[in-house]
């Protein structure tokens, strides 16, 4: 793999990748393998509602959320699914498909937004993590990421606040059925306190705090989720870290 090539292919959308790239694990590498990683990356874009990877492809892939957001989600036989991760700017996916074998992806990669992503070579980026310790060692750092998340999740879903839960399911219950950018849930307010484990007071007043901070929107047409990459960051908070503004909406 040859790490001397420079990205400027990517003018216009630099900042913004090398932001992303900033909140990743791969913030790490110096510039030269950064360089090497975008020179044989392409930009992909998302649509709402699109998806991404299906549960069961056993391509190999790592891609870097640029912007948007994401879920994954794994689906019952019944049909019903349940997010097991939200992908915000700077999120990687698929370090984990470098080096399984065989692989078969456990998940589904849903868009909630319209999305970008960097799309790497996998193969080369595996065959590069063989003899760049700084390489190998942010993708084990990703991957160690990823598993003390996914553990965190087990007293995170028992131990979490009602506006936490409340947004949680919110996000779920408006992009199960999602096919377009519009993320709207049509459910009674005792229906949402029952599913979150909590009584319609409590939970009336986390609606209310959400639609004080412009979350969400109640209405006719049900609960409209108006910013849901905010509602992921209550959904699921993460330390640090600040917005990266969208490249496509200069005003934003």
């Amino acid at each position: 793999m040859d790490f001397s090539a420079d990205s400027s292919r990517f003018a216009g959308t630099g900042s913004y990748v090398e932001a992303a790239f900033e909140r990743s694990h791969l913030r790490s590498l110096p510039k030269q393998t950064r360089d090497g990683l975008v020179s044989l990356a392409n930009l992909i874009d998302v649509p709402a509602g699109g998806t991404l990877h299906r549960e069961g492809d056993r391509t190999a892939h790592l891609q870097l959320v640029v912007s948007g957001l994401l879920r994954v989600y794994v689906t019952a036989l019944d049909g019903r699914t349940l997010t097991v991760r939200y992908c915000r700017s700077g999120s990687i996916l698929g370090a984990v498909s470098l080096f399984a074998s065989p692989f078969s992806m456990p998940a589904s990669v849903q868009a909630v937004t319209d999305a970008e992503m960097l799309s790497m070579s996998a193969p080369s980026v595996a065959q590069a993590a063989e003899r760049d310790v700084a390489l190998a060692r942010a993708l084990i750092d990703e991957l160690s990421d990823r598993v003390m998340s996914f553990i965190a999740e087990i007293p995170g879903g028992a131990f979490a606040t009602v506006r936490q839960r409340v947004a949680r399911h919110l996000l779920d219950l408006a992009t199960a059925n999602q096919e377009g950018p519009d993320l709207v849930v049509t459910v009674s307010q005792q229906t949402l306190a029952d599913a979150v484990g909590s009584v319609r007071e409590v939970v009336v007043r986390a609606l209310r705090e959400l639609r004080a901070d412009e979350c969400i929107d109640t209405g006719h047409r049900g609960i409209v989720l108006l910013d849901p990459e905010q509602l992921s960051e209550e959904a699921y908070p993460r330390p640090g870290g600040t917005h990266v503004p969208d490249h496509r909406d200069p005003g934003r």
